[in-house]
């Protein structure tokens, strides 16, 4: 039986998942009950082409496996489709493989999975599909499972736990949440495996028990052929979900295998965060890289709207791999293919979250606004009361560069828990306590609080999605700090600060007392009613322990970019920035200014990961002290 794009009528947009790294030690588990599936009959057809497929480039790769998910399975079952026609054909189903993919538990690791993890998260709706794939992989020449084996990992696309229906039955419904996994075993398979989070101990007929949770398979499962570590760039998983079924796709390059499932959780009622990634295979093991491994992973997701996801600390499966989160995870809302995209290796430091404070002194919004904000002294960065605040601390670059600013230390309330993080020299603060915590550890807090090291990195996250990350820098001239923040799926509407926009309005800033900045905003109006509301109050101080009386309050004597520089200056910084591959214009503007005036290429590496910018907003110098109701914003294609 065939299918083809020509008869299909309605699109759906291409999607994917990406996810960062975590890490899990791996261990046995023993299944003590069976799980009966009987393939589907169907005429038997061979997986492998029956032809030779002529050579593809990437992208036609890219536009033939998107062109397919906008043609539907003809029926429940198992299929195959082959480059580059754009038709599935049937294929005889297999068994899953009886054993678990268990969710994560304890504590977050300081590498990828078992909690620490990149997730897409929409902001209205529920997902009706998404994609996990590879932005690029380097330097990947091997990897092993637990016990030595090579090529033992799984590819997982992963929704958030949900409720749902399907609960009605458990011990206490109103704590029972259901969980669905797309999954391909690199033991050559792909299916879906469901999950009923706190059912209780005794599961329903046809699911498995573990620990107070039930799992269970999709009856059926797609043949894949075992995939080397090495073709990883070539890999990826869709899900989709609607009220009428669920489906897996595994692309191998090529290749396309397809799966109905079962849609025993009803996904498509509460799908709203999607996590892509590689792991170990199973049972909470680890995927082992070899070292100099990094991989950029990319996922998208379709909520019938063109709102781009943000990203979501937080992971869903009990798997880990070796990899470390690393770089800014940066939103990209092109309108065909909404994703985050994020990069992980070894080593790696820990990871940065969707708004950022960096050089000198550059924001980024969580709606994606760049701005500079050169002010002096201890501003809000974010805040969502009473349970999460962010503060930084900035200081001039006077006498040499009196119109820039830079970090010098970030504090947190995260709970009950304060973290301070200060530079020159690095310090890190718990309750105000002094603590030493060395390269690759971590301190686990109560409320789920972790603060993780990496290097001249630290992250501080709780389970639920809030983290603050700073990167400590450098050189002979300058010590300062890159600062980024993140918060889970229902935050963004809640938080204020320097990194708010009102209600979502990327052209627009708002004061601490609610008054709103529109388009456009005069210097005086950025630097004294907006800049003066969000300074940190005495009483309100968490930065204290990088020094009680803060740092000397200032503003800017003028507006300062990139242009404002000597010709030799510029020239100078700019090849700097372009030789470490800095090349999109609002970054480039941005890193050459940063290299002149911190001195070197270290300056550049933070602009070397995509930003996630929809506006970029500069200050009419035109414009003297007016009503606060105008703002300069240039609007990013």
């Amino acid at each position: 039986m065939k299918s083809s794009i020509s008869g299909f009528g309605q699109v759906t947009k291409a999607l994917g998942i990406m996810a960062a790294a975590s890490f899990l030690a791996g261990y046995s588990y023993v299944v003590a009950s069976a799980q009966t599936a009987a393939p589907t009959s169907a005429k038997p057809a061979s997986i492998a082409p029956a032809t030779k497929p002529r050579p593809a480039t990437l992208m036609s790769r890219e536009a033939w496996r998107n062109s397919l998910k906008r043609v539907p399975l003809p029926k429940k079952g198992c299929f195959t489709a082959v480059y580059p026609k754009a038709e599935w054909r049937e294929v005889k189903c297999t068994t899953p493989p009886h054993r678990p993919y268990p969710p994560a538990s304890g504590g977050r690791p300081s590498v990828v999975g078992n909690g620490t993890d990149w997730s897409a998260q929409v902001s209205s709706g529920f997902i009706a599909s998404a994609d996990g794939s590879f932005a690029s992989v380097g330097g990947v020449t091997s990897e092993t499972g637990n016990g030595g084996a090579a090529n033992n990992f799984s590819l997982q696309l992963n929704s958030q736990f949900f409720a749902t229906s399907v609960c009605s039955g458990a011990a206490n419904p109103a704590a029972c949440q259901g969980w669905e996994q797309f999954v391909y075993s690199n033991s050559g398979l792909a299916f879906i495996q469901y999950w009923l989070i706190n059912w209780g101990t005794t599961c329903p007929a046809g699911w498995n028990t573990f620990s107070n949770d039930c799992w269970r398979n999709a009856t059926n499962g797609a043949a894949v052929p075992v995939q080397p570590i090495t073709n990883l760039g070539q890999l990826s998983v869709t899900g989709t979900v609607s009220a009428g079924g669920d489906s897996i796709s595994m692309s191998t390059g090529t290749n396309v295998y397809s799966a109905a499932g079962d849609n025993s959780v009803n996904a498509a009622a509460g799908w709203q965060a999607a996590e892509y990634n590689v792991f170990g295979d199973c049972c909470g093991s680890q995927a082992n890289f070899n070292s100099g491994a990094t991989v950029v992973v990319r996922t998208s997701v379709d909520n019938q709207t063109l709102l781009a996801p943000s990203c979501q600390l937080e992971g869903f499966t009990g798997e880990t791999n070796n990899l470390t989160l690393s770089g800014s995870p940066a939103v990209i809302p092109v309108l065909t293919e909404p994703r985050i995209q994020f990069t992980e290796s070894d080593p790696a430091g820990a990871a940065e979250t969707c708004a950022t404070s960096i050089g000198d002194t550059h924001l980024a919004t969580f709606d994606g606004l760049f701005y500079d904000f050169q002010a002096s002294g201890d501003f809000v960065l974010a805040q969502a009361d009473p349970d999460f605040v962010v503060q930084t601390r900035q200081a001039s670059g006077a006498p040499t560069w009196p119109s820039a600013s830079v970090n010098k230390a970030v504090a947190t309330k995260i709970g009950d828990t304060r973290v301070a993080i200060c530079v020159a020299p690095a310090r890190l603060f718990i309750n105000g306590a002094p603590k030493n915590l060395g390269d690759g550890q971590a301190i686990s807090l109560p409320g789920g609080i972790n603060v993780y090291r990496g290097g001249n990195t630290y992250l501080i996250a709780r389970k639920g999605g809030d983290s603050v990350h700073a990167t400590l820098n450098s050189n002979f001239n300058n010590s300062w700090m890159d600062v980024a923040v993140g918060t889970p799926r229902t935050a963004p509407a809640k938080i204020r600060g320097l990194l708010a926009n009102p209600n979502g309005n990327v052209g627009a800033l708002a004061m601490r007392n609610g008054t709103v900045l529109n388009e456009p905003i005069s210097f005086t109006n950025l630097y004294h009613p907006y800049a003066d509301s969000w300074r940190v109050q005495p009483n309100e101080s968490l930065l204290s322990p990088c020094g009680a009386q803060g740092i000397q309050r200032g503003i800017p004597l003028k507006a300062f970019y990139a242009k404002d520089l000597a010709p030799q200056q510029y020239q100078k910084a700019r090849a700097t920035c372009t030789a470490t591959g800095v090349h999109e214009t609002t970054a480039l503007e941005a890193c050459i200014l940063d290299v002149a005036v911190l001195g070197n290429a270290v300056a550049a590496r933070v602009y070397t990961r995509p930003l996630a910018i929809r506006a970029v907003l500069k200050p009419n110098l035109r414009l003297q002290r007016v009503n606060i109701n105008k703002v300069t914003v240039k609007r990013v294609p």
